[in-house]
């Protein structure tokens, strides 16, 4: 499989937890961003690009720029029959209109930034949207047609009770998504999160958490197949996948990643720099690293450990550690994680390297 990102760093407001290349003050540059963005699809076409098998559009906020532009810079990629094409959308700006244009150009599948459905843990986290503009996107994605869509959430915010939590998953469940993906909160240097030790996460407040949202969604006929991800049968995010199998995509946009047979790079990050390179006609790369074969195979395990298929025994030079038990199982010829081994895959994946 062949894939690609395309980045929008453009956003309405920053969120208290966000480290990725996004800016909320540099509106003014979205025309001239979305036109290097086409020129630089372009180029990668002519020098050869694959036909991709899934596209994933992400930022920032996607839905913020015009979607005629970003319609056009889709179109321009070369896709195969079936490919997955998702656009990461914000609530706020999920309207019948602007999916129609993605629809009409390829798109396939909406995921939305969810995050919570209290109004006091969105605040907690720097957050915008309500909670009703939420009901009114999911309304709109199916009014135009979309029979595939996403619902992220983000647990262990800082004063959300557990009562808080069943609350977002009830009403995230209610409105009947095939996929739903529920993320720990994480502290990334360098945001206001992390400089503000009182809002920092709470290691058993999310432990307490996650079986909570992995039975509601269970129950709900979303079934897990990674760590983070549940999803109805043919709805699991296969651009995610195409991640989780260590498969090559090309990075379009300031601060994108790329990958191709165990050599990574990545772009600029300033979106300033980025035109200013792709206009001047010159590389947009800022740095690389090939992976060895060790690496590789170190990379394999972590990420398959962390899908429902799990790892096959074969990856593994030491065997299963006695200290495992209860944590993982042998499913055949692999070894998967238990319900209890989730919570601490890091741990797991540790032991097994």
């Amino acid at each position: 499989m062949f894939g690609a990102y395309i980045h929008i760093p453009f956003c309405s407001k920053r969120c208290d937890y966000c480290a990725f290349a996004t800016w909320d003050n540099k509106g003014d540059l979205r025309d001239a961003y979305m036109e290097a963005l086409l020129r630089e699809v372009e180029v990668a076409n002519a020098e050869g690009l694959p036909l991709l098998d899934t596209i994933f559009v992400g930022g920032g906020t996607p839905s913020l720029v015009p979607p005629e532009l970003l319609a056009k810079v889709i179109q321009t990629l070369r896709i195969n029959n079936n490919a997955e094409v998702t656009v990461e959308c914000n609530p706020d700006n999920v309207t019948e209109q602007l999916l129609t244009v993605y629809k009409e150009a390829g798109v396939n599948r909406i995921s939305l930034g969810v995050q919570s459905m209290v109004p006091h843990v969105l605040q907690s986290l720097g957050r915008e949207h309500q909670p009703e503009n939420v009901v009114r996107a999911v309304e709109a994605i199916r009014a135009v047609g979309f029979t595939s869509f996403n619902m992220d959430l983000i647990y262990g915010a800082h004063g959300e009770s557990v009562d808080d939590w069943i609350h977002t998953v009830e009403s995230a469940v209610a409105l009947k998504p095939p996929h739903i993906s529920a993320y720990g909160l994480t502290v990334e240097p360098g945001t206001p999160l992390a400089d503000d030790a009182s809002r920092h996460p709470d290691d058993d407040d999310q432990a307490d958490k996650y079986p909570i949202v992995d039975e509601m969604l269970e129950r709900a006929g979303l079934h897990n197949y990674e760590i983070s991800n549940w999803a109805q049968h043919g709805h699991e995010s296969a651009h995610n996948r195409l991640y989780w199998a260590q498969s090559n995509y090309r990075g379009f946009g300031c601060a994108a990643h790329s990958h191709e047979n165990g050599r990574r790079w990545w772009n600029v990050r300033t979106p300033e720099r980025y035109i200013e390179l792709v206009s001047a006609g010159k590389s947009v790369e800022n740095a690389s690293e090939t992976l060895s074969e060790v690496q590789v195979k170190e990379e394999r395990v972590q990420l398959a450990i962390r899908r429902r298929e799990g790892v096959a025994l074969s990856e593994l030079p030491h065997g299963i550690p006695d200290e495992l038990t209860g944590l993982v199982k042998v499913e055949g010829e692999n070894l998967v994680l238990t319900k209890e081994g989730r919570l601490l895959a890091n741990e797991v994946t540790i032991r097994l390297l």
